[in-house]
């Protein structure tokens, strides 16, 4: 007999896993874009600010689907920080490379510390632990991007393998949601 729990959690491990092969695919369309694009121009512009604005969509899908394991507060504020990171690049544009590592950067910890939030709040759905590294990983790199900044090697390029690498956790954290949907 399947009771009202098990529904709801099947629900909602087929719900992320669906977001997150869609956030893997765009990950890596996005990071092969990138570094097709160059170090920097208007078409690499113009994907760093679509990147935090798909984060915004994807959090916007999250909260509508993801009946059971909300953290709804967690979700708005990753919402909130994807939107102004998305204007916080476009603003930074203007200033160079630069300041928009150090957007991006901040950006990486602040949601990598939501990320975490979410996904330990999410752990008993099964396949967070992919999202959990990727929430540490991101901190560290943000904290990089800032870094990398402030030298002479300071490039866009180097957000194709921070996005190649976030995609290739949510594909892992995909399959193993799978596994929960298959078995409640």
């Amino acid at each position: 007999m399947t009771t009202v729990t098990d529904v709801n959690t099947r629900r909602t491990a087929v719900a992320l896993r669906n977001l997150y092969v869609v956030r893997f695919g765009f990950a890596l369309i996005w990071a092969v874009l990138l570094f097709l694009a160059g170090p920097s121009g208007p078409v690499s512009v113009a994907l760093l600010v679509i990147y935090p604005l798909f984060d915004v969509a994807a959090a916007i899908v999250d909260l509508r689907s993801s009946a059971t394991a909300r953290p709804t507060a967690a979700l708005y504020v990753n919402l909130a920080l994807s939107l102004l990171t998305a204007i916080g690049l476009a603003v930074a544009a203007t200033s160079g490379v630069p300041s928009m590592l150090r957007v991006w950067g901040a950006w990486a910890i602040t949601a990598g510390i939501v990320q975490l939030i979410v996904a330990v709040s999410r752990r008993g759905l099964g396949g967070q632990w992919a999202m959990i590294l990727s929430g540490a990983i991101s901190t560290i790199a943000g904290t990089a991007f800032i870094l990398q900044a402030g030298t002479p090697a300071a490039s866009l390029t180097s957000l194709a393998g921070y996005a190649t690498a976030g995609g290739v956790f949510f594909l892992i954290s995909a399959l193993r949601l799978n596994g929960t949907a298959k078995s409640t």
